[in-house]
């Protein structure tokens, strides 16, 4: 209808392509749908609340006013519109599509190159446009790169950090479960005199390894050992494995470690039977030298250089060819073994067990040897190598020393010896007042034997009494009595005067009394009672993180009350046939009213050492143990080591004192001690050095 009223009226209008006639209706009409268009291909782009501007909406809203204002008028123009395309030419619906694909095509690059465009053209632009799209594509991939590297990188270090902890170093809890724990049967047990036990790094691995003299049964006979075959091993201190085995002639009574010969980087270890003594390769067992002597009845003693070959000399104490004589001196070579001289003999008056002998340098630099048999005498070292060698050899350096103090002491010109004790009462016990001494007691090395050789003495005589002999003027500093001493003193540190305190035991009518004397004036510090552990053996004192010592000591079940001593009393028939239970307990003098229960067994200790493992704060505890056997053969010799701090954390507190709790024990984390305990680490004692250490 449109149309028609158009031609009718010919109004200036929109021209057609073939029929050139402008037909305004048809041309407003084209404008409204081409608008149309050009919103309907600019929603999924835009989105439908932004796309549309405020003209559109007018333009909407008009075109929406006809179509619902006469919707039979906006029918007969659909019909009439309908009708006018049909008639016009195709040409003219191509010219028509073709506007609108330009407005499609427009619009899209507007939003793709907008800001590309740098020139006239709708080519140019969306060429521009495109290059541009690529490069900033590059600089977001680029900029994308960078960032998952700042957050990869760190990413991976954490987890490599992880996987270091958690796999490659090793953990300190699993550690201490893990090392210095493990046992070992070597030899049958038998004989009174404990088997030789020593301790030494051989291997490298920073933890002491163990030398230990065994004794074992064959089933052939061999005329030469009979049915017995005596050996000495050396056990790897971190597994227990055999490093080697060194066959002898004759059982071994001192194992001695520490010997250092300038020319050979392994350490030497002395290997020192009844009637020989054997240097051999700490790290091989391979034999460097071997001494035939008799009777020999000492270990040996590191002496300084006396021959100018810049290895320590030794010394050991032998019985005489002479039976009317008591004892010899003899004298040998450090690198050879060869025996310097001859032996020396003396003639000693007391009677009773062999004191030493030891090496003592006084103040003025002048070297003594003190020995006895139930007293104790000294003799200068020069004057022994002067009788071994008849004069014939040169005195060395370290051999021209005088103490002219010492010299006085002698009771008249004509006699060699030294009085530093003799009286009615046998010495039982003569030993250096220094901290770990029952754990270096065998050792030779120099830098320990110089600080032994100079510090004061722990004199124990008449079987109860304990004193503490001065150096510098061989009097005694205070004099402790007590019941019977059947074990060597240990010194360490219970209270804090920086003096060396004395941990002594004692045994009688089936009780056992553990005490601590002070070392400065002799008074009780520290005491208890426990049902005797039948058994004789050193107490070990250990320097720990506090400054203080922590004493070792084999005991039964602690006495709380006088009550209970009368249960001690019991026939010995019945107390054979019960198990008696040794325990292990450490005592620190931060929380002396208790003690830790280390460990509990039916077997019999016959000698311990402790070994010290600085990287871990750690110690472990040797022991020789003799196990019971159910038949009438002799009982297995077994050998343990065992990791002081595993052995404190799984350790059981016991009170010395009545507590609230029945019996005394609670379980670790009862109390608040435990985290004492548990926190303590063991450190070697801390040892001077002096300049003149080289001499050895």
């Amino acid at each position: 209808m449109a149309a028609a009223l158009s031609r009718a009226l010919k109004l200036p209008g929109k021209k057609g392509s073939d029929l050139g006639e402008y037909d305004p209706l048809t041309q407003a009409d084209s404008e409204d749908e081409s608008e149309e268009d050009d919103l309907v291909l600019n929603y999924p782009r835009n989105g439908l609340a932004g796309s549309l501007g405020a003209g559109s909406s007018k333009l909407r809203g008009s075109r929406s006013g006809r179509l619902v204002g006469d919707e039979d008028e906006a029918q007969e123009d659909e019909d009439d519109e309908d009708e006018w395309r049909e008639r016009l030419p195709a040409k003219s619906r191509a010219d028509r599509d073709d506007v609108t694909g330009a407005q499609y095509r427009s619009h899209r690059d507007s939003d793709r190159g907008g800001e590309g465009r740098a020139g006239p053209g709708a080519s140019g632009g969306s060429g521009v446009g495109a290059h541009g799209a690529d490069a900033e594509q590059k600089r977001r991939r680029a900029r994308n790169a960078v960032r998952s590297a700042f957050f990869l990188v760190p990413l991976v270090c954490a987890a490599l950090l992880v996987l270091l902890c958690a796999f490659l170093l090793p953990c300190q809890k699993r550690e201490l479960e893990k090392r210095p724990q493990w046992e070992s049967a070597l030899g049958e047990a038998g004989g009174v005199t404990p088997p030789a036990l020593s301790l030494w790094d051989v291997d490298g691995d920073s933890v002491e390894d163990v030398f230990l003299g065994v004794t074992e049964w064959t089933n052939d006979t061999r005329p030469a050992l009979g049915n017995k075959v005596y050996s000495a091993v050396a056990l790897s201190g971190v597994s227990g494995q055999v490093l080697w085995r060194k066959v002898m002639r004759e059982s071994v009574m001192y194992i001695q470690c520490g010997l250092q010969y300038s020319g050979q980087p392994s350490p030497v270890v002395l290997l020192i039977g009844k009637s020989v003594l054997m240097a051999v390769n700490g790290t091989t067992g391979k034999t460097l030298w071997l001494v035939q002597l008799k009777n020999i009845e000492s270990q040996a003693v590191l002496l300084p250089d006396l021959q100018g070959d810049l290895v320590p000399d030794l010394l050991v104490a032998t019985l005489p060819a002479d039976e009317t004589l008591d004892l010899s001196l003899t004298l040998l070579s450090g690198r050879t073994g060869a025996k310097l001289g001859h032996p020396v003999p003396f003639n000693l008056t007391g009677q009773g067990k062999l004191i030493g002998p030891l090496l003592h340098e006084t103040q003025q630099g002048a070297y003594y040897i003190l020995f006895g048999l139930g007293n104790v005498e000294a003799i200068s070292l020069r004057d022994v190598y002067i009788r071994a060698t008849m004069g014939k050899m040169p005195i060395t350096q370290a051999l021209r020393g005088k103490d002219t103090g010492w010299e006085g002491l002698k009771k008249t010109n004509s006699s060699s010896f030294i009085h530093i004790y003799r009286g009615s009462e046998r010495v039982e016990f003569l030993l250096p007042l220094l901290p770990g001494l029952g754990d270096n007691h065998n050792s030779l090395d120099p830098a320990w034997n110089l600080n032994s050789s100079k510090s004061d003495w722990v004199l124990v005589y008449g079987s109860s009494k304990l004193s503490v002999l001065r150096q510098k003027d061989i009097r005694k500093e205070w004099t402790f009595n007590s019941g019977p001493i059947h074990s060597q003193p240990a010194p360490g540190h219970f209270n804090d005067d920086g003096i060396l305190d004395l941990f002594i035991q004692h045994s009688a009518n089936g009780i056992m009394k553990a005490l601590v004397v002070d070392g400065a004036n002799g008074h009780l510090l520290w005491s208890a009672e426990f049902v005797c552990p039948r058994l004789v053996l050193e107490t070990s004192a250990i320097a720990t993180s506090t400054g203080q010592s922590a004493f070792l000591f084999w005991a039964g079940d602690p006495i709380k009350a006088p009550k209970n001593v009368t249960t001690a009393t019991v026939s010995p028939g019945v107390a054979a046939a019960e198990p008696l239970i040794r325990k292990l307990f450490l005592l620190h003098p931060a929380h002396a009213t208790v003690l830790l229960e280390l460990t509990s067994t039916t077997d019999t200790a016959v000698t311990s050492a402790v070994s010290y493992q600085e990287r871990t704060k750690d110690a472990s505890y040797i022991t020789v143990s003799s196990r019971p056997t159910a038949d009438s053969e002799p009982g297995a010799r077994v050998i343990k080591s065992t990791s002081l701090r595993a052995a404190v954390i799984k350790g059981q507190i016991v009170r010395l004192e009545e507590s609230g709790k029945s019996g005394g024990v609670v379980k670790p984390g009862a109390f608040e001690v435990n985290k004492f305990f548990r926190g303590l680490s063991f450190k070697h004692q801390v040892r001077e050095t002096h300049s003149s250490a080289t001499s050895f």
